[in-house]
């Protein structure tokens, strides 16, 4: 991934002009609540509030829908579209950026008998994909569901970590995907006794399994190893927001740490093959990053994450999801929208008072929802306070 953050780095030449960074304007159109809306933003620090269910976490769902993957609710396609609408949605966004302003849209259009389509749009010009959106903009974010990463199963860690790691290198969320497909292929070859043609195709799939999963492998654990070495050079042991001590559990983790990359994908192929039996028997390859973790442990205390009262997780992971929110600065260049739903009501006054001082430390867009707008009066003064019923938005008074 090194070659990956060099070209991140070069890819931002001076800045045209002055531009503080972050969403100006939000339009939406049929997406999940909202029929249209059409919402100026004008804050760095933007707070969110409004009854259970009037649409807060829709609202910055939306702004997910700008990274690679499929929001911060991980929806399908079809989740999106209003009700009552015709069947498609849209959302766009004018964002402010360090190189000037660009518009930026996604959505899909009405469709009968078909597939939705996902399509792109940047400056109102098409784009092929949403790569060209990581340029302009990086999103990261902290949702309810995420409560129980720590002491939850291990695919939940994993798929923490590959958001984290596709937050810096736009390109691991494709490497991922075409892992995954490699593997599907092997399990369904493996399903059924091989002729001579499976075994050779087989062999070739391998091939393709080894390489992508080294490079997963690599790119995650390069990452962590980023991510361990900015928090041990910035940990405060008096910050209410403990630091994490970040490591990765696996075979091929290991390979990666220990081996060339090349050689790595050579044991990790002669890893597959020999394992063909074992793995036809269980249905899947028992060996490789699909059955990593993510092993986090509470710095200050050296304890395992897991372990920890439920308020320590909380405060530990709001640590972890701030210092990757730095991360993303430090490699892309670009500070990123920060996304924080229902944050502030689980904390005391003391420690979301310390919440709010780090988020404006960060230098990008901050969001944040909740229900009461009692819980946001250390920010009120400073924040655009907007109100949520169903359908609209508009100015807190």
């Amino acid at each position: 991934m090194s070659s990956q953050i060099e070209m991140e780095t070069a890819n931002r030449a001076a800045p045209r002009q002055a531009e503080s960074q972050g969403v100006r304007r939000l339009t939406l159109a049929d997406f999940r609540s909202y029929d249209s809306l059409d919402l100026a933003i004008s804050a760095a620090l933007v707070v969110v509030t409004g009854d259970n269910g009037a649409g807060k976490t829709n609202l910055i769902e939306a702004l997910s829908m700008l990274t690679p993957g499929r929001g911060l609710r991980r929806a399908e396609l079809s989740d999106f579209p209003r009700k009552a609408g015709a069947g498609g949605f849209a959302v766009s966004v004018e964002l402010g950026t360090p190189f000037g302003r660009v518009q930026l849209g996604t959505g899909v259009e009405p469709q009968e008998n078909a597939a939705p389509v996902r399509k792109y749009r940047l400056d109102r010009e098409p784009a092929a994909s949403i790569r060209a959106f990581c340029d302009h903009v990086r999103v990261v974010w902290l949702t309810p569901s995420m409560d129980g990463l720590f002491a939850g199963p291990a695919g939940e860690r994993r798929r923490f970590l590959d958001r984290l790691v596709l937050s810096v290198d736009a390109d691991h969320g494709a490497r991922v995907n075409a892992f995954e497909r490699a593997l599907r292929s092997r399990n369904r070859l493996l399903e059924e006794p091989l002729s001579q043609g499976d075994k050779t195709w087989l062999d070739a799939i391998e091939r393709e399994v080894a390489e992508l999963g080294i490079a997963v492998a690599a790119a995650r654990s390069e990452t962590v190893s980023l991510l361990s070495g900015l928090t041990l050079a910035g940990r405060d042991p008096a910050s209410p927001f403990p630091w994490a001590d970040l490591a990765l559990r696996g075979e091929v983790e290991t390979l990666v740490a220990e081996r060339p990359a090349l050689e790595a994908e050579d044991i990790y192929r002669a890893i597959l093959r020999d394992n063909r039996t074992r793995d036809a028997a269980a249905g899947r390859a028992l060996i490789g990053p699909q059955a990593s973790d993510l092993c986090v442990r509470h710095g200050p205390k050296n304890v395992e994450a897991a372990q920890a009262s439920t308020g320590e997780q909380k405060a530990l992971l709001v640590g972890l999801v701030l210092a990757q929110a730095r991360l993303v600065k430090t490699v892309s260049g670009i500070a990123p929208l920060v996304l924080l739903d229902e944050i502030a009501a689980h904390f005391d006054p003391t420690r979301r008072q310390a919440l709010y001082e780090l988020l404006e430390t960060l230098g990008g867009q901050i969001w944040l929802t909740g229900a009461d707008p009692a819980t946001f009066a250390g920010i009120i003064a400073r924040a655009q306070m907007l109100k949520v019923t169903p359908g609209r938005v508009a100015s807190l008074a």
